[in-house]
């Protein structure tokens, strides 16, 4: 099989449902971005993280191309449709999110997205997946999407949160201290 198909030549591509739309359209948009949020966060791996944000990371890979594929099938209304994230997975982050928080002391300044190349580059998914996160309220704000995809809207901000304190603990568990933001007056 041939990896290219040339349908997309015109600046088109299909979605999962059937639909075609042009190539800057806010699904594609969405898709391509948690696209690039899960190859931040694989970059991120590949810097040797700690086995337990690195076991994380690797159920959140799957669980973005879950997204990818709610986001490409958003206009389909036959009553099987894709798999969704649970709110189940949500809560999993939640507990994630707060396992790592115990471990590390409270914020009194913004910090410094950086560290070593494993916690910088987790810093750098949590923008990327921001960015997803942003287009993803795009795509729900045009209607062209069902309202089913609220669930992963919170996932995606969990996701971030988690990032954020996956980086922080990282940095500690690798002894790099946090640089505080000093803003000059």
């Amino acid at each position: 099989m041939k990896i290219y198909t040339k349908t997309g030549d015109q600046g088109d591509t299909g979605l999962m449902s059937g639909v075609r739309v042009t190539k800057d359209h806010v699904a594609i948009e969405v898709c391509g971005s948690l696209d690039e949020t899960n190859s931040a966060i694989g970059l991120a791996c590949s810097h040797g993280l700690p086995v337990s944000v690195d076991s994380t990371l690797k159920n959140v890979q799957q669980d973005l191309f879950l997204i990818g594929s709610c986001v490409a099938n958003c206009e389909n209304k036959a009553k099987n449709g894709p798999l969704r994230i649970s709110a189940e997975r949500n809560r999993e982050l939640e507990e994630s999110i707060d396992q790592l928080t115990d471990e590390l002391p409270p914020l009194d300044a913004f910090i410094l997205p950086r560290g070593d190349a494993s916690a910088a580059s987790l810093h750098f998914a949590r923008t990327v997946c921001r960015r997803a996160e942003r287009a993803l309220v795009r795509l729900i704000n045009t209607g062209f999407s069902d309202a089913e995809l609220a669930t992963e809207l919170i996932y995606l901000n969990r996701l971030s949160d988690y990032l954020f304190v996956a980086a922080r603990w990282t940095n500690r568990q690798h002894g790099v201290v946090e640089t505080k933001w000093l803003p000059k007056t």
